[in-house]
């Protein structure tokens, strides 16, 4: 436990990424198998489900610093994070020992064990091993407790890490940590074997990701006949695995979710033995439908016929990994697209094949993407033929060449603090529009300010509180924002009646009154 808090504050204070994967991987390398396993599961950005709810922990943080409850819940709103609030508020004990329990140890007996003890229990254990702790592992074992570590390391930044640790390619241990896995000392052996004893046939490969293309293709990319272009759908980016008996729906975050798409699990029995495949899956009727509907189908357990009606999916698939057992990603993309045109051939729905854009020069695939809203696409995603299928986001080989976002004029109406290293600040906003004669929230962002703007947002949001309601606070209505985002579709879970896609903060508009705000009727203009 100590060891793997030192690596923590170590990776917290750390700024260059090359500083971070050296200190992951001096901790791997001597890291024993049970905590190396729950290092990476913690490092990748997994959490244990909240076991103490943040009201049980001030009132036990308060009986055990003698404080009265209202300090304590000063405390914490100044500062932002529990944890850090807990750390900073209790003294150095006398009860710290030497204690030698590695990580793995700390996790089972302190944290997973609390699962089905009463109360009190509960309340007697978490307060010794605050005392049994210093400052920096009080903190992170009450991070551990309530389900909010972040390191604020990328899961790739892991990956090199225990490449660096184990001496084998990046692209194998990206391999080997895809999918489901516990953190168990075998997984963690299994990183570091030469060849895993039991590979997991429903493992799907690493996502191969694009860079956005902000520049003129014609410019950067050179020959156009080079490239291979696509829509850039707007739907759940996924890989079907068909191996053995057994079909697997993957998404991005490594998520199963066949039961959400169940027509696609059984269409996937036409596709040959041994084959995945890489795609999109969009709601689909006719033609593709606004988002909103596809998230209509996500996290249900159960599917019924009528949802399926109302709501039919297809998988767009745009490339083939596996073919028979083999593992093709290192093949050029244009002989894997023949391959997969050749599967594909005479295949129902739900699996359809992604067509390609065709165009005679960039200038002609310029035209084409300007129609991409009307055809509810994000843009074109731009791909050299003679590519493999990597892992990451290496630069010069994929490119999204998104259209610009829409954009309008939004009120700050509220905020609360940020998580992390902005705990102590207001950085979450949420904002309105005019209707008639009052402000209705349209949207919350989270990004867009550099850190100047967000530190003087901060101050005069302290300065122009009207209310608060916990953690957040109503502001004056005054400042106004621009908001970019990438679509807008109907809502009747949103009281404005419009849910946008992505919103995020383009620019500080303090060139612009209140009144200079955009009105709810302008927004439901912008309603395909």
């Amino acid at each position: 436990m100590h060891a793997f808090a030192e690596l923590f504050q170590t990776l917290d204070r750390a700024r260059g990424t090359n500083a971070k994967v050296s200190a992951m991987a001096a901790y791997f390398s001597q890291a024993s198998a049970a905590d190396g396993a729950w290092a990476v599961y913690f490092l990748s950005g997994r959490r244990i489900k909240r076991l103490i709810g943040p009201t049980r922990l001030r009132e036990w943080l308060a009986e055990a610093t003698g404080l009265p409850d209202w300090l304590v819940t000063e405390t914490h709103e100044h500062v932002g994070d529990l944890a850090e609030t807990i750390a900073l508020m209790l003294p150095e004990g006398v009860e710290q020992a030497d204690d030698q329990r590695g990580l793995a140890e700390w996790v089972e007996a302190e944290i997973l064990s609390l699962r089905d003890c009463e109360e009190a229990e509960c309340q007697s254990r978490v307060t010794s091993a605050w005392a049994a702790l210093d400052e920096a592992g009080r903190f992170l074992y009450s991070k551990l407790l309530t389900g909010a570590l972040r390191v604020g390391v990328s899961q790739t930044l892991v990956e090199r890490a225990l490449a660096q640790a184990s001496g084998h390619p990046q692209a194998v241990i990206a391999h080997r940590m895809m999918g489901q896995w516990t953190p168990t000392a075998a997984f963690y052996s299994g990183l570091f074997s030469e060849r895993e004893e039991h590979e997991d046939a429903s493992r799907p490969y690493p996502f191969f990701l694009a860079n956005p293309l902000e520049a003129d293709p014609a410019e950067l990319l050179g020959d156009i006949h080079d490239w291979q272009a696509e829509w850039k759908w707007d739907g759940i980016r996924a890989q079907l695995v068909r191996r053995g008996d057994a079909i697997y729906l993957w998404s991005r975050g490594e998520g199963l979710i066949g039961e959400s798409f169940p027509e696609i699990i059984e269409a996937a029995e036409t596709l040959p033995a041994d084959t995945v495949v890489d795609g999109e899956i969009l709601a689909w009727q006719d033609d593709v439908l606004p988002f909103a509907q596809l998230q209509r189908r996500l996290g249900r357990q159960r599917v019924g016929k009528k949802l399926r009606a109302e709501v039919p999916v297809r998988l767009l698939i745009y490339d083939l990994l596996e073919q028979g057992g083999e593992d093709l990603r290192a093949r050029p993309l244009g002989g894997r697209r023949q391959t997969l045109e050749a599967i594909m051939a005479g295949m129902p729905p739900p699996l359809m094949l992604s067509p390609l854009v065709m165009a005679a020069d960039w200038q002609a695939l310029a035209a084409l993407r300007a129609e991409s809203r009307a055809r509810g696409v994000e843009g074109l995603m731009l791909k050299r033929r003679d590519s493999a299928y990597g892992t990451g986001r290496p630069r010069g080989i994929w490119w999204k060449w998104k259209i610009e976002p829409l954009t309008l004029d939004a009120i700050l109406l509220y905020a609360q603090p940020g998580h992390g290293r902005r705990a102590n600040l207001y950085t979450d906003y949420s904002f309105a529009v005019h209707d008639g004669e009052q402000l209705v929230p349209i949207a919350k962002a989270y990004s867009g300010l550099n850190d100047a703007e967000i530190r003087r947002l901060d101050r005069w949001i302290r300065q122009n509180t009207r209310e608060r309601f916990g953690p957040v606070r109503s502001v004056e209505p005054q400042q106004v924002f621009e908001l970019a985002f990438e679509g807008i579709a109907a809502s009747s879970r949103h009281k404005s009646g419009v849910a946008l896609r992505f919103p995020r903060i383009k620019r500080w508009r303090e060139d612009l009154g209140p009144g200079d705000a955009d009105t709810l009727q302008q927004i439901k203009a912008l309603l395909p």
